[in-house]
């Protein structure tokens, strides 16, 4: 009789819910077998779920596809709401039909997972840019422009350069097919991972600065109105690389 571990190896290699390796060890009586089964059928219900997911993912890429556009640049940025630090923008062009398992909007993905997913993006992608408009920019032309300036930068730079921009709900005076697409991070593939690559190299920026300006605890708020921001502001006064048009900055410098 094969032992436990011995089936688990054996159902660990079936791909499907009909495979009749699970048939083959149905009437085996031992719990152990049976949570074997139940776990891997699991694992596949989970596997095919993903996989649904991400194709509908890719419904605003697909008809584009149709159309014989193969280079589209997905667009997301990260930072509009913090106090401190920049707003940065990405720009990235996937292979047509790419699929990345957990690739979703940023925020959606698990902390500990941004770093690896996003390893994957950059791996996969044809392109990436990155855009990055500071504090001093946010506070001369407010934030709303200062975010469609760092992601003309990042557009910009591309290479090749797209044929379509897939933005999270915004629209970009260039002459480049778009679409404006609400909540995009969670609804497009391309700007997810847009976001993904634009919240992580926000995040590394902040851990450095949580560095040179320590006392704010940027490394764990990113730059935003956490407790223990507030109380950093309060204790040590406005840094270098606060938004001043910001509220409780603005008030703060007034005073």
């Amino acid at each position: 009789m094969q032992t436990i571990k011995e089936i688990t190896a054996i159902l660990a290699e079936a791909r499907d819910l009909n495979d009749a390796r699970f048939d083959q060890f149905a009437d085996d009586s031992r719990a152990g077998v049976q949570k074997a089964i139940t776990k891997r059928k699991k694992e596949i219900q989970a596997e095919l779920d993903e996989e649904i997911r991400l194709d509908e993912m890719l419904r605003y890429e697909k008809a584009l596809y149709q159309d014989g556009v193969t280079l589209i640049a997905g667009i997301d940025e990260v930072g509009r709401g913090p106090l401190a630090g920049p707003v940065v923008a990405a720009a990235v062009i996937l292979p047509q039909n790419c699929k990345i398992k957990g690739l979703n909007d940023s925020k959606k993905i698990p902390k500990k997972k941004h770093q690896l997913i996003y390893e994957q993006v950059m791996a996969e992608a044809l392109a990436v840019e990155i855009g990055i408009k500071d504090q001093t920019v946010i506070d001369q032309v407010n934030i709303y422009e200062a975010t469609k300036l760092a992601m003309l930068d990042a557009i910009s730079q591309l290479s090749p350069q797209p044929q379509a921009l897939l933005i999270d709900a915004m629209k970009l005076d260039i002459p480049i097919a778009q679409q404006s697409i609400i909540k995009g991070d969670a609804n497009s593939l391309s700007i997810a991972a847009a976001s993904i690559v634009a919240k992580v190299t926000r995040d590394q920026m902040m851990a450095d600065y949580d560095k040179e300006f320590p006392g704010y605890d940027f490394a764990q708020n990113a730059g935003y109105g956490t407790k223990s921001h507030l109380e950093g502001l309060e204790k040590l006064g406005v840094s270098p690389i606060h938004r001043q048009t910001f509220e409780p900055i603005k008030s703060m410098l007034n005073k």
